[in-house]
C-alpha cells in the first residue's frame, strides 16, 4: 500500500479508501456484517488506514456497523472518517446533537476525519448563520473531531469561496476521468491543493459505471493499450496520477473488488502514466461521452421521491439499455425492478408515477433536470404493454420464489 501526507497535518494516509455506503447487504436488504466486517479488516490488514462514512448510507446501519467492525483493535488501525448530515440541520444544537449520536453510534471518543455533507452554495448560506463555524472550533478543542473538512456537490465557483470560508484541512470531491469540468472538476482539485488542504475523492467508478458492464467500443479502446489493465484499474490509476490527489475512496461490496484495488494501489504513483495512457484515456471519456444519456452515480440522494419513484433504478436501467441497445432486455429488467414481486409488495418506482414536484432537483449533486429525464425513461421503457410484462414478471416470480410451509 502507498500513502500520502495531509499537508496540514503531516498524516499518512493510505491511497486507497475504504468507502461504506455500498457493503454487502443481505437478502433482506440489511448489511450482511459477518461478511462486510471480513471486508474491511482484510482490508485494514492490508494497508488501508481511512475508512469513510456517514449519517444516512445503508439507512443510518453504517454507522453502527462500523462500531463493531473496528473493534478487536481496528479503530486504533485507522483514520475514521463521517459526516454531519447538513440537510437536516436546524439549529447549533442540533450539530452537537448529531455529532454526539455518532460518536455513539460509531463506538469512539472522537471523529479523525470530519465533514460539513454535501456542501454547496446555498447549503453553507444556511449553516453559516446557525454557527457552523463555532461548532466545529468547539468540537475540535473539546476533542470530538481532530479534523474538519466538508463534501462538496455544487459549482466551482462556490467550491472555491468555501475552501477559503474556513481554516479547513480537508475536502472531498467527485473526481475521476468523466468529471474533469462538472463540479469542482480539475479546476477544484488544483485550487484545493493551493490551499494546501488533504484531497479525498469519492464517486471514482461514477458509481461503477466506468467498471461494470462496459461496452464492447469502450473495450476496443482500453485493448489497444500495451499494458492491460481492467477498467476500474484504469480510473483508479487515472485519478492517482494526479499527485494532488490523497486518497480515493472506493464503495467496494465484493471480495474480488478488494483485492484488485490493494493490487492497483500498490501501484499508484503520481505521474506514472505515459502521455499515450493518458490519451487512452481521453479516448475512453469521449466514447463514454456519446453513450451515456444520464450522468446518475445512484449516490440516492434524491430519495425518498414523494410520488414513490424509484429515481436511481429507472435511469441505471435506461443508461443499461442506451450503452448496449438490448430494448427487451432492458424492458424486462425494468418490469422485474419495478415489480414488487421480490418484496410481496404492490408495483411501484415506475417513472411515469412523477408529478414533476421538483423536490428531486433540489437534492440531486449532478444538478440533472430528473422529471424530463423521467418522461424519457417511461416513454421508452413502459409504453402500452407495461401492464402485461409486470403481470407476467410477478406471476414467473411467484412460480420460482420459495413458500412458507406451514403444520397443524
Amino acid at each position: 500500500m502507498l500513502y500520502r501526507k495531509v499537508p496540514k497535518n503531516e498524516d499518512e494516509l493510505s491511497v486507497l479508501g475504504f468507502g461504506c455506503m455500498r457493503l454487502p447487504i443481505k437478502e433482506d436488504g440489511t448489511i450482511d456484517e459477518k461478511r462486510a466486517t471480513n471486508q474491511v479488516r482484510y482490508a485494514i490488514d492490508h494497508g488501508v488506514n481511512y475508512i469513510d462514512t456517514a449519517w444516512p448510507y445503508h439507512m443510518g446501519e453504517s454507522e453502527p456497523f462500523l462500531g463493531h467492525a473496528l473493534a478487536d483493535g481496528y479503530r486504533a488501525k485507522v483514520k475514521l472518517a463521517t459526516k454531519l448530515p447538513s440537510w437536516l440541520i436546524k439549529s447549533r444544537e442540533d450539530m452537537d446533537s448529531f455529532l454526539n449520536a455518532q460518536l455513539k453510534r460509531l463506538n469512539t471518543d472522537h471523529i479523525d476525519y470530519y465533514l460539513v455533507h454535501g456542501l454547496a452554495g446555498e447549503v453553507w448560506d444556511k449553516l453559516e448563520p446557525l454557527g457552523i463555524t463555532d461548532f466545529l472550533d468547539e468540537a475540535k478543542a473539546d476533542g470530538r473531531i481532530v479534523n474538519a473538512g466538508f463534501s462538496f456537490h455544487g459549482s466551482i465557483e462556490d467550491f472555491k469561496w468555501i475552501v477559503d470560508a474556513y481554516p479547513w484541512k480537508f475536502c472531498q470531491i467527485q473526481y475521476n476521468f468523466m468529471d474533469e469540468k462538472h463540479q469542482a472538476g480539475t479546476e477544484g482539485l488544483k485550487y484545493a491543493a493551493s490551499k494546501s488542504l488533504g484531497i479525498i475523492i469519492m464517486e471514482p467508478l461514477l458509481g461503477g459505471n466506468l467498471a461494470n458492464r462496459v461496452p464492447s467500443e469502450v473495450k476496443e479502446i482500453w485493448n489497444e493499450a500495451s499494458v492491460k489493465r481492467t477498467p476500474a484499474e484504469w480510473a483508479l490509476r487515472w485519478i492517482w496520477n494526479h499527485p494532488e490527489v490523497t486518497t480515493v475512496l472506493s464503495g467496494m461490496s465484493e471480495e474480488a473488488q478488494i483485492e484488485e484495488n490493494l493490487k492497483t494501489a500498490d501501484e499508484a504513483y503520481p505521474n506514472s502514466l505515459t502521455e499515450a495512457e493518458l490519451q487512452l484515456v481521453s479516448r475512453v471519456e469521449q466514447k463514454y461521452r456519446q453513450l451515456i444519456k444520464i450522468g446518475c452515480t445512484g449516490c440516492q440522494y434524491c430519495m425518498p421521491c414523494p410520488s414513490g419513484v424509484s429515481i436511481p433504478e429507472c435511469f441505471d436501467i435506461y443508461n443499461n439499455l442506451h450503452m448496449f441497445g438490448n430494448v427487451d432486455g432492458s424492458k424486462f429488467a425494468y418490469a422485474m425492478r419495478m415489480s414488487g414481486a421480490f418484496t410481496d409488495s404492490d408495483p411501484g418506482g415506475f417513472a411515469s408515477l412523477c408529478i414533476e414536484c421538483g423536490q428531486c432537483m433540489e437534492k440531486c449533486p449532478q444538478s440533472l433536470k430528473i422529471p424530463d429525464l423521467l418522461k424519457a425513461v417511461a416513454e421508452e421503457l413502459e409504453g402500452p404493454d407495461f401492464e402485461q410484462r409486470l403481470a407476467m414478471v410477478r406471476q414467473s416470480l411467484r412460480k420460482t420464489k420459495p413458500q412458507n410451509n406451514t403444520q397443524d
